[in-house]
């Protein structure tokens, strides 16, 4: 994370910042809060999100009284330096109704991971660092990436027979990961799928 505090433009707002404050697992946004100079270096130093109250003309960091903090990740500043992202792992719901979000959105689980995921596999393919399993499947070759996806794809139909919840989750996880590896291995996007799947939705 690198930010600038004297970089931003503090002015259009009387000495105010509008932070727009969203959960970095899958990109909701929580709520709208305003930072000072003061609030903002606050927040970079504890890593908790600080906002200065406009009501009561104090800072003050969120979760200080109900315990649901907003840890913070990232920040980025807009193209013109006036506004902020700031990205956050919240700890608790945000809103003081209660709410996930102040803006009344629902808490999705995002897939996030999967893109991460797959660019983990990607940097191994092309590194590949000698303590990897994932290194391990690249260097014995094609053949033996496509026999981990068929035992994987065998091992979850046999846990959907056995209607196994944990083993399930278990074996599908596992022919997740290594159906990954074989699209790596083959040059493949996973942007790609995703957009083959978009193409036949419309066609549903």
């Amino acid at each position: 994370m690198q930010i600038d505090i004297n970089q931003l433009n503090f002015s259009k707002f009387n000495g105010l910042i509008p932070a727009i404050i969203i959960d970095i697992r899958n990109q909701q946004i929580l709520m709208l809060g305003f930072m000072n100079k003061e609030a903002l270096q606050k927040t970079i130093d504890t890593k908790l999100v600080t906002f200065f109250s406009r009501k009561r003309n104090v800072l003050w960091t969120k979760g200080e009284t109900s315990g649901n903090y907003l840890n913070l990740v990232d920040i980025k500043p807009d193209c013109d330096n006036d506004s902020l992202l700031v990205y956050v792992l919240p700890e608790g719901p945000t809103c003081h109704l209660g709410n996930y979000s102040c803006f009344n959105l629902e808490n999705i689980p995002s897939l996030n991971f999967l893109n991460e995921l797959f660019a983990l596999i990607k940097d191994r393919k092309e590194k590949l660092p000698s303590d990897s399993y994932t290194s391990k499947l690249f260097k014995e070759g094609e053949n033996r990436i496509i026999q981990k996806v068929g035992e994987e794809a065998v091992e979850t139909l046999i846990a959907a027979k056995n209607r196994n919840k944990t083993e399930i989750v278990n074996e599908v996880s596992d022919l997740i990961y290594h159906l990954l590896v074989l699209l790596a291995d083959q040059n493949i996007e996973l942007e790609d799928i995703v957009n083959n799947l978009e193409g036949r939705h419309k066609k549903v």
